[in-house]
């Protein structure tokens, strides 16, 4: 069985773009975001699903969904985030994670359906001056 993306992520083996982290979760930007500033909020523990996340790890992981969807608005400059969790049969990585999406009045997410159409960030600049500006948001 190979290793979960995330947890390997977390123990920091594979690299990634870290905006948050705390003593229960971390938060990175997705390497194939729904749009620019998509964050992956991730509980230090490997849990599945959100079923399988203990009651008392609740609250602490949806304080710091609340704190990462006020700082990518007020960093990206969004009229509000989209906040999800997969459920188990469309969950890419089996390992609990809780999408924070930057959203614009027209963007065209979910216009028509609900679809996962995801595009890479188109440089190396363009993905750091992200992290950067949540990173700052997340500080003020």
């Amino acid at each position: 069985m190979s290793a979960c993306a995330f947890c390997e992520i977390i123990a920091k083996r594979t690299p990634a773009y870290f905006v948050y982290e705390d003593e229960e979760s971390v938060a990175f930007l997705d390497h194939r975001p729904l749009i620019p500033g998509h964050v992956l909020l991730v509980p230090r523990q490997h849990y599945p699903t959100f079923a399988d996340l203990p009651r008392a790890e609740v609250g602490p992981l949806f304080v710091a969904a609340q704190r990462l969807s006020s700082a990518v608005e007020r960093a990206l400059d969004a009229d509000g985030a989209f906040v999800a969790i997969n459920v188990k049969i469309s969950q890419s990585v089996p390992h609990l994670h809780i999408h924070v999406v930057p959203r614009r009045k027209g963007d065209g997410l979910f216009s028509k359906t609900f679809q996962w159409i995801r595009r890479p960030y188109p440089t190396e600049s363009a993905i750091v001056e992200t992290q950067r500006a949540i990173q700052a948001a997340l500080q003020a």
